[in-house]
């Protein structure tokens, strides 16, 4: 693994209820939620070296083909980091389990052939410089792949989210943002968004500001201006 010589702080990042009360929901979302079959719908056919940015308690490693080289996992949140590191052990393919944050990955740039964000540009700081920060760290032509909660289409529940994301639901939810527009903010870093497709988050029961996401596949350019 090439990383870059400036040293992130291990804690930038530190939600640790949310972090706690975040594995014990995730694990039971993986069937629960349909979550499991989402995460490798969302991976399949990666290969080469990935980064993935915000890996959580690494429920994403198992999800990865063989044929991936490494997966270098960036965690910034302490407890969430130690169980990425455990699930990193049962991966089958070689993880890497390091402290840093989106807006500035620790990483030498155009080292990785993919980049990986599940659930995460909802709670970066600056999704901006976070996407800015993946076009740097990808190879020209390098993937990325994203499952990601989005703005709702309909005016009532964008509403909703809205007020949330003004009020209470960052600061419970471990900085989670519900309204943003993400798809728009991976093309305007100047990805090409090849194939996408809307995602209902459970796909059953009552609406939450949560259910909308959105998965697919982008690319950086070849030549970036």
């Amino acid at each position: 693994m090439r990383l870059r010589s400036t040293k992130i702080p291990e804690d930038t990042v530190h939600h640790p209820v949310f972090a706690r009360f975040y594995a014990r929901m995730s694990v039971a979302a993986e069937t629960g939620a349909g979550l499991g079959a989402l995460r490798s719908e969302l991976l399949a056919g990666m290969s080469g070296r990935v980064i993935e940015i915000g890996a959580g308690n690494g429920l994403n490693f198992t999800h990865y083909p063989p044929v991936v080289s490494e997966v270098v996992a960036i965690e910034p949140e302490r407890s969430l980091r130690q169980l990425a590191v455990r699930s990193a052990l049962r991966a089958g393919i070689p993880v890497d389990v390091v402290p840093g944050v989106a807006e500035a990955l620790p990483v030498k740039s155009e080292a990785f052939d993919g980049a990986v964000t599940s659930l995460v540009l909802c709670t970066v700081r600056n999704v901006e410089r976070s996407l800015a920060e993946i076009v740097r760290v990808l190879r020209p032509g390098g993937e990325l792949r994203f499952f990601e909660h989005v703005r709702a289409d309909d005016r009532a529940m964008a509403a909703t989210q809205r007020a949330l994301d003004r009020t209470v639901w960052p600061l419970v939810t471990g900085g989670c943002h519900t309204a943003r527009d993400t798809l728009a903010a991976i093309e305007r870093a100047g990805f090409t968004v090849e194939t996408y497709r809307r995602v209902r988050m459970p796909d059953w029961g009552i609406r939450l500001p949560t259910s909308a996401c959105v998965l697919g596949v982008a690319r950086r350019p070849a030549v970036v201006d």
